[in-house]
């Protein structure tokens, strides 16, 4: 029996390539597009999550909304004249930029348009729109881009493109690069006014919007309000519209234009929380802000998320090695933890977004790879120690075993045993006069009643030596009772053993008797055996002992003869008689020996006999021990005694007698 190979696989709990497997599993799922999009909506989390959900900036929006329609009365497009009164207006404040987040690629009539490049012309600081629009022509369709009328870009309006561009799940996240973007326009629209305010006028890659809030935290004028500014306003309007830049733009929820409002609202990460569009007008407004103040969110580089998955996955490969479910669980959340805040402050105060989820994933996919492949070996290791201890121990024990295998002590340990040896009297010479089947029937069924009973009483099955019954208590896992649970099975084989003898006497079979010898000592116990070939086995001079024991009822009669050692171990649990004390052969030590005996006056007067007999009081012995034959006629020790005195009296008493019995035979 391998039990050293199972008791080895069964503490090994380092399962590094499963962890390995579920990392690199992790890193192919972060790169798959739904995981991205995962990804993208915890950037959306903490981004309102660390939004400041106010502006600093002299950033003010003259919103195109429903409150100017009603007021005006008047459908889109409005009189250009209009546009240009409010050039006028914001040129009374003295703002540093207007750019218009609006079309003005026709003609319209030719007094307005003169009258609005007029205007554009004396402010001298106007930004227009640029934009795509879809167009079906002579069966082709494609998207052309439609610059700001020439009459306005020769007043001195410059263009700008103000298409943004959406991720695959509709929100705004990325920072437009074109050349002509119009924010970009916008701010160096700004910077030429003020120079060396702005602090980014170049956008990269890896910038992202920064929302400092949701729908309409930035300031709005209705547009109606700001052409008569006097009527509407504060009386402190130009002041505090002095250096703003002004963006003009749509701020429509419901029109009767088809398509206008909807064609300029858009999904931010606001929109999750609030379920509301922010008008595009005010996305180029945070837009301008980020740049301005130099604060856009950055995307950490794809080298920084690689770092992170391959520390995340060492540290839990490190940690989870061993393999225990709540341990490696505290340990795994608290990676994700460290990984969640660690992200959360880098987003929060560095403005840098490092994606993680991918990260968490990998501790979470190792904990499973980990705690799945565990979980199956386990299981195969608690079927193999089943198959192999199930001829050893009972299933009670296999089971507590399989569910405290730190308990299992194999591998050649010193332990403490208490070791029986059984033994059919003459059960060799009974064979040869029974035919071999029945031999066998016989041997069978007395070796499987045996084992039924060690097992009964949590003991090992070592071996069996012809008719003869090995085990021992106190391994492969501890039992505190180890001695009185043997001498009870060895109770309960005597019971057993006489019942099975009456069904063969009935049947006209053997009589069959039983010796069994029982002592407690220090042994070696484990895996012993040759390459290919193991027996879990218990060796020392306590197995020998033991085993001298079962002989030496041959002696005295009995049929069950227990070491001192074992008497000690029990205490009062089980009434004992002694028996004598030995010392047997290769020995020159005594050892008291004793019997199971629930008799106490057969015990009383055994005490005596046994004080009299080792004093060397050879006549109060005598008449001691033919005492106790008297009372019990049937008592096989005190004849064994009254025997042994007649031959000392014959020989001559010892001279030099100190009490113990020399056995000469094994």
């Amino acid at each position: 029996m391998r039990i050293a190979a199972l008791l080895a696989a069964l503490n090994r709990r380092n399962l590094p390539w499963a962890g390995a497997l579920a990392a690199l599993l992790a890193l192919a799922i972060g790169q798959t597009g739904p995981w991205q999009g995962l990804e993208a909506r915890l950037y959306d989390r903490m981004l309102v999550a660390t939004a400041p959900n106010r502006v600093d900036l002299p950033i003010t929006i003259i919103g195109i909304d429903e409150a100017s329609f009603a007021e005006m009365q008047r459908q889109w497009p409005w009189p250009r004249n209009w546009h240009g009164r409010l050039l006028d207006r914001l040129g009374e404040a003295g703002v540093a930029v207007v750019a218009f987040d609006a079309l003005f690629s026709e003609p319209s009539t030719p007094g307005e348009d003169r009258a609005f490049a007029e205007a554009i012309r004396r402010a001298g600081n106007v930004v227009l729109a640029a934009d795509l629009i879809y167009r079906e022509r002579d069966g082709v369709s494609q998207w052309l881009r439609v610059e700001p009328h020439a009459l306005f870009t020769e007043a001195g309006a410059v263009p700008g493109f103000a298409s943004v561009q959406l991720d695959k799940d509709g929100v705004q996240r990325l920072l437009p690069q074109f050349r002509d973007a119009f924010w970009l326009q916008t701010l160096r629209r700004f910077d030429q006014a003020h120079p060396g305010v702005v602090s980014l006028l170049e956008a990269s890659p890896d910038m992202r919007v920064r929302y400092l809030g949701g729908p309409h935290t930035f300031k709005y004028i209705p547009y109606y309000q700001m052409l008569e500014p006097d009527k509407y306003l504060p009386p402190h309007w130009r002041e505090y519209l002095k250096d703003n830049i002004v963006l003009v733009g749509r701020d429509l929820k419901a029109t009767t234009e088809v398509g206008s409002a909807q064609a300029d609202m858009f999904q931010t990460p606001f929109f999750a929380v609030n379920n509301e569009l922010m008008p595009g007008v005010e996305i180029h407004a945070n837009l301008i802000a980020n740049m301005a103040s130099g604060n856009p969110v950055r995307e950490a580089p794809r080298s920084w998320q690689f770092g992170l998955w391959f520390v995340a996955a060492a540290l839990s490969l490190l940690s989870m090695q061993r393999w225990r479910p709540v341990k490696s669980g505290l340990i795994g959340l608290g990676l994700v933890g460290a990984i969640g805040a660690g992200d959360f402050l880098l987003f929060g105060r560095g403005l840098l977004w490092l994606p993680a989820a991918h990260a968490a994933l990998t501790v979470s996919l190792i904990y499973l790879a980990q705690g799945g492949v565990a979980y199956f070996i386990e299981q195969r290791q608690r079927r193999q120690i089943k198959q192999a201890f199930s001829m050893y121990v009972s299933p009670l024990v296999v089971d507590k075993i399989i569910a405290h295998p730190e308990q299992l002590k194999l591998g050649g340990e010193r332990q403490e045993l208490t070791l029986l040896f059984t033994d059919l009297a003459g059960f060799t010479t009974i064979s040869e006069a029974l035919g071999a089947d029945q031999v066998t029937q016989i041997l069978n069924r007395h070796l499987s009643e045996m084992v039924e009973i060690v097992f009964r009483y949590h003991g090992t099955v070592d071996k069996f030596i012809g008719d003869a019954v090995m085990a021992f208590w106190g391994a492969p896992i501890p039992d505190p009772d180890q001695s009185l649970h043997a001498v009870q099975a060895a109770v309960a084989m005597q019971q057993k053993i006489a019942s099975m003898r009456q069904d063969l006497l009935a049947q006209g079979g053997p009589d069959l008797h039983m010796r069994i010898g029982l002592h407690r000592g220090e042994c070696i116990v484990g895996n012993m055996g040759g390459v290919g070939r193991f027996d879990y086995t218990a060796v020392g001079d306590a197995v020998n002992l033991a085993s001298r024991l079962e002989g030496v009822n041959k002696v005295y009669g009995t049929g069950i003869l227990i070491s001192e050692s074992v008497a000690q171990a029990i205490g009062d649990k089980l009434p004992l008689r002694q028996v004598d004390t030995v010392r047997v052969k290769g020995k020159h030590l005594g050892v008291p020996i004793f019997t199971p005996c629930d008799d106490a006056r057969l015990k009383a007067m055994s005490e005596a006999a046994l004080a009299a007999y080792s004093e060397g009081e050879w006549g109060t012995c005598q008449n001691r021990w033919q005492a106790v034959v008297d009372a019990y006629p049937d008592d096989p020790v005190a004849h064994a005694f009254l025997r042994r005195l007649s031959d000392m009296r014959e020989a001559g008493w010892p001279m030099d007698w100190d009490g113990i019995t020399t056995l000469e035979t094994k």
